[in-house]
């Protein structure tokens, strides 16, 4: 199904390539034609429906660095697809919105906004979603440090009478690794590579269960 989705796609359609995916079909658009094979995948194809837009920092040194991604989903015949696209400019990436497509991505736009800083031409209200307004930096960019950075309260007012500031987070061993890749979950969530630091006393040595307590 998904190579003759992709066939389908991709045989009328020149501008396209197809992405690498370990489970539903991808491909990579141009942003100048993104606006069009969106609208033409929803009203021809079947994809009524934009599940999510978000995006990935490949890194300072990439180039491109920014890829937006959509995915979309055929409702009749249960289909999934994913659509990337590359921003052009590194320092300040740009896509075109595609809201008036869908009215969900009003909102999906505003949060890859907010945490990444792709701004989303034609957007009709483009403002931080999750961060206040004012806030001088991108969560989800590679180069923002895990623990986060120590921030002003918007709040001349509460800064006033509280001397408060949005403090940088105690990284707790970091870096943080996840754990292996099978077994229970309890076993499988990232966790520092050195939790040591964080305790005041050594951690007491668990009871020897072949050994009867007194």
């Amino acid at each position: 199904m998904s190579d003759e989705l992709l066939t389908t796609l991709m045989e009328r359609r020149t501008f396209l390539s197809a992405r690498p995916s370990a489970d539903h079909p991808a491909v990579n658009c141009p942003a100048s034609h993104l606006v069009a094979f969106l609208r033409d995948l929803r009203d021809a194809e079947g994809f009524e429906m934009l599940l999510d837009v978000t995006a990935v920092d490949w890194a300072e040194s990439r180039r491109p660095r920014f890829t937006c991604v959509y995915h979309l989903f055929d409702l009749e015949r249960s289909r999934y697809l994913r659509v990337a696209s590359d921003c052009h400019e590194d320092a300040n990436p740009t896509m075109p919105s595609v809201a008036g497509l869908w009215a969900t991505a009003d909102w999906h736009e505003r949060e890859t906004y907010d945490m990444f800083g792709i701004r989303f031409e034609g957007h009709p209200d483009l403002r931080r979603i999750l961060m206040w307004d004012g806030y001088p930096y991108y969560p989800l960019r590679k180069d923002f440090p895990l623990a986060g950075e120590e921030t002003d309260l918007p709040g001349a007012d509460v800064a006033e009478h509280t001397d408060a500031r949005v403090s940088a987070a105690p990284m707790a061993g970091g870096p943080f690794v996840s754990g292996t890749s099978g077994g229970p979950m309890s076993e499988r969530e990232p966790r520092a590579k050195d939790e040591s630091w964080t305790e005041n006393a050594p951690k007491p040595k668990k009871p020897d269960p072949t050994k009867e307590s007194s």
